[in-house]
C-alpha cells in the first residue's frame, strides 16, 4: 500500500512498490501491479483501454517514460487515471529509465522527482487536469487539420491514379501464376525477420508465392527462401538475391523511368516495369497480387489501419489506405497467420506425444503376443491373456 505524502530523505512524496510494465504487450504487464503499486510504462498517447486497466489495478502512480498524449491524437486514457486521483509523471529523463526496474520501493513527488531506494534516479513532467485538457484540445485540432490535408491528398491520388486503381493500368502482365493462390508480401519493417520464422508452418504447408520488396528479399534469402517475385529499386537488394531467379519488378515513373536499370542491365537480369506515381515498392506489390487474381495476400510489415493514419505514420499515406481498400477481405496481416499457428505451451503436445507412444506399445504387444504361437492369431491372444491372469493370481496365493 502506498502512503500520502510519507518522507523519504525528507522528500515529501507517494512510496510504493515499482512495477515494470514495459516488457510485455500492451496493458498484459498490469495484471502484475497491485493496490499502491508504481506503475512504470511506455505507452505514447495512453488509451481509454489500457487506463481502465491501471484504474483497475489502483496504482498509486503512473510513470510514463513516454508522453501519456503526444498532441497526436485527442486521447482520454489521462483523464480517466486523474478522476481516479493517480498521480501521473510523463516524458521522464533517459538517466532515470535504467533505475525504474520493479520490485524497487521508490517514492515520487508532487513535482515528478523520483527517488529509488531512497536514492535520487531522475525527474518526469506531472500532468495535472490542466494540462491533460490543454493537451486533449490541440490534439483536436491537429487531428481535423491533419485529416483535412490527409483527404485531400487521397482525391488528388485518386485523380492521377484511377486508371490503376480501377483497371490495373500499367500492372505488369505475369500471367496466372498468383490466381487462385496464396501470396506472401514481405518487406523491410521492424521485425520482419522474426514474423517470417513464425510463418514458417504456413509457408510449408500451403506453398505460397513469395514476394520480396527492397532489403527483405535478402532476409528471405538468409532464411532459406527463394522470393517468386522482387519488387523494388535495385540498389536495396544484394547482387545474389537479384540473380536468384525470381522476376524482378522494378518501379518506375508515370514516364517510364526506373531507378537502378542500368544496374539491372550491368548484372545481366531481366526486368519488368510498374510505371505509377506510387512511392511505396510495398504498395505496388499488393496490387500486383490483387489485380493477378491472388486469392489470399498476406502482408508482412507496413500495417496500415486507422489508428497509423491519425498518427501519420508514413507508411499510411493515401496510396497505401487506397491499395489495402483495394485488396479488401483478401489482404491478411501477417500477425493473424502467426497467431494460428502459435502453440502457447508444448504440454498438449507432449500429452498427445505420450498417448501416441502408449498407444504403439499396445499395438506391438498384441502383434508379438498374436503371432508368437502355434495357434491362430485370436486364440495366441486368449492364451497369452490366461498366462498373465494365472501369473498375477499366483503372486497373492
Amino acid at each position: 500500500m502506498s502512503s500520502i505524502f510519507s518522507r523519504t530523505d525528507d522528500q515529501p512524496g507517494l512510496q510504493g512498490t515499482l512495477r515494470d510494465c514495459t516488457a510485455e504487450a500492451k496493458g498484459k504487464g498490469f495484471k502484475r501491479l497491485g493496490v499502491g503499486d508504481i506503475a512504470v510504462i511506455n505507452s505514447p498517447d495512453l488509451s481509454r483501454r489500457e487506463a481502465q486497466l491501471l484504474v483497475n489495478a489502483q496504482p498509486a502512480a503512473v510513470i510514463n517514460l513516454s508522453k501519456f498524449s503526444t498532441g497526436s491524437i485527442p486521447n482520454f486514457g489521462p483523464h480517466m487515471l486523474l478522476d481516479a486521483g493517480i498521480l501521473l509523471i510523463e516524458d521522464v529523463d533517459t538517466e532515470a529509465r535504467e533505475s525504474l526496474r520493479g520490485g524497487k520501493k521508490s517514492t515520487v513527488t508532487a513535482d515528478g522527482e523520483i527517488y529509488v531506494s531512497n536514492k535520487p534516479a531522475g525527474k518526469g513532467t506531472v500532468v495535472d487536469r490542466e494540462s491533460a485538457d490543454r493537451n486533449f484540445s490541440e490534439s483536436q485540432t491537429h487531428l481535423v487539420d491533419h485529416m483535412e490535408a490527409y483527404f485531400g491528398n487521397t482525391i488528388e491520388f485518386i485523380h492521377s491514379e484511377a486508371p490503376l486503381l480501377i483497371d490495373g493500368v500499367g500492372v505488369p502482365d505475369l500471367g496466372d501464376e498468383m490466381a487462385d493462390k496464396k501470396v506472401l508480401i514481405v518487406s523491410p519493417e521492424a521485425g520482419h525477420r522474426d514474423s517470417v520464422i513464425n510463418l514458417r508452418n504456413f509457408i510449408r504447408e500451403y506453398d505460397p508465392i513469395i514476394i520480396g520488396v527492397a532489403q527483405a528479399t535478402d532476409t528471405l534469402a538468409e532464411l532459406g527462401y527463394k522470393p517468386n517475385y522482387i519488387v523494388s529499386d535495385p540498389n536495396d537488394v544484394s547482387n545474389d538475391s537479384l540473380r536468384g531467379g525470381a522476376r524482378v519488378i522494378l518501379p518506375a515513373d508515370p514516364d517510364g523511368h526506373a531507378v537502378g536499370l542500368e544496374r539491372i542491365q550491368d548484372l545481366g537480369v531481366g526486368a519488368m516495369t510498374f510505371p505509377s506515381a506510387l512511392d511505396s515498392p510495398m504498395d505496388l506489390a499488393v496490387l500486383l497480387a490483387v489485380f493477378h487474381d491472388a486469392q489470399m495476400i498476406v502482408t508482412v510489415g507496413d500495417q496500415v489501419d486507422l489508428d497509423a493514419i491519425f498518427a501519420g505514420n508514413e507508411d499510411a499515406g493515401p496510396s497505401s489506405m487506397l491499395t489495402r481498400l483495394k485488396g479488401g477481405a483478401r489482404i491478411v496481416d501477417s500477425q493473424v497467420i502467426e497467431d494460428l499457428y502459435h502453440v502457447s505451451s508444448g504440454r498438449g503436445v507432449a500429452w498427445a506425444w505420450a498417448l501416441f507412444a502408449v498407444l504403439v506399445a499396445i499395438a506391438v504387444i498384441i502383434l508379438v503376443a498374436g503371432l508368437g504361437g502355434d495357434d491362430s492369431f485370436g486364440m495366441n491372444l486368449i492364451n497369452t491373456w490366461n498366462n498373465i491372469a494365472l501369473t498375477v493370481q499366483s503372486w497373492f496365493n
